[in-house]
């Protein structure tokens, strides 16, 4: 064993449905070095002390987004946080907030991908071409217009943040918001009315965000939700309007 390494105690949320009524704490002493993050503390858990221990992972590089769980009840990618933070009065590691807990620290995701699938994530294209016409062009200043937004790896650590999300489920939510103005934003595309037209009229789309914007500050990748829900708000303001002003526009 290194020199440097130290012992930290993890608290870890256990829910095991064929056995637990509620959720319960179970404690853990994590051997560990400046170098490992909380999800290498979890894999030692796994590996060494109980095998029982359920969570997600993947790439362990901060692209997969599948390690997210509330640290010290803050959302974040547990393989982009140190053990050494926490060090040495201890952490909790628990399921993400305002979400189904299925074991341990995995969560249910129907209800997001039902909700990402809603909000058609793809390029609908604003013209019809063919292959012998050749790609849809796009300039660098009309890729920056989306940009930002397209870095979202569906982690749901925005959900977990949302208080929004947390007291009204059929709230769509910030990271769905977000990559569907990915995709409002892209030149290319041509579906922007009717995504507006499909969230703008309740409380369960744009409209119902309370602007907290925690969404935006636990985002691992730089994503900025409440950003794209403002514009959001005002591109449907504007198609509304428009309506009155020359018909037929605001649809096309």
């Amino acid at each position: 064993m290194a020199d440097t390494e130290k012992i930290i105690e993890i608290q870890v949320l256990r829910y095991r449905p064929e056995q637990d009524k509620e959720p319960v704490l179970q404690s853990y002493k994590v051997p560990f070095t400046d170098d490992m993050s909380v999800l290498q503390g979890l894999q030692y858990i796994k590996d060494y002390l109980d095998g029982t221990v359920s969570f997600r992972w993947s790439c362990r590089m901060a692209i997969c987004g599948s390690c997210g769980m509330m640290i010290d009840g803050k959302p974040k990618l547990s393989c982009k946080t140190f053990l050494r933070e926490y060090y040495p009065q201890g952490l909790k590691v628990e399921a993400l907030a305002h979400l189904p807990i299925e074991r341990d620290l995995v969560v249910g995701v129907e209800d997001f991908v039902t909700k990402l699938e809603s909000i058609k994530p793809y390029i609908i294209p604003k013209e019809k071409r063919t292959l012998e016409q050749g790609e849809y062009l796009q300039t660098p200043q009309q890729r920056d217009m989306y940009e930002q937004f397209s870095s979202c790896i569906n982690c749901m650590l925005c959900y977990a943040a949302c208080p929004q999300y947390g007291l009204n489920p059929s709230f769509t939510g910030p990271g769905v918001l977000a990559l569907m103005h990915r995709y409002n934003a892209d030149s290319r595309d041509g579906g922007q009315a009717e995504r507006l037209n499909s969230l703008g009229h309740a409380d369960e789309g744009f409209w119902g965000c309370t602007a907290v914007g925690y969404c935006s500050e636990v985002c691992p990748k730089g994503v900025d939700p409440a950003n794209a829900i403002n514009q959001n708000k005002m591109n449907s303001a504007i198609n509304y309007f428009t309506r009155f002003v020359t018909p037929g526009e605001a649809d096309k």
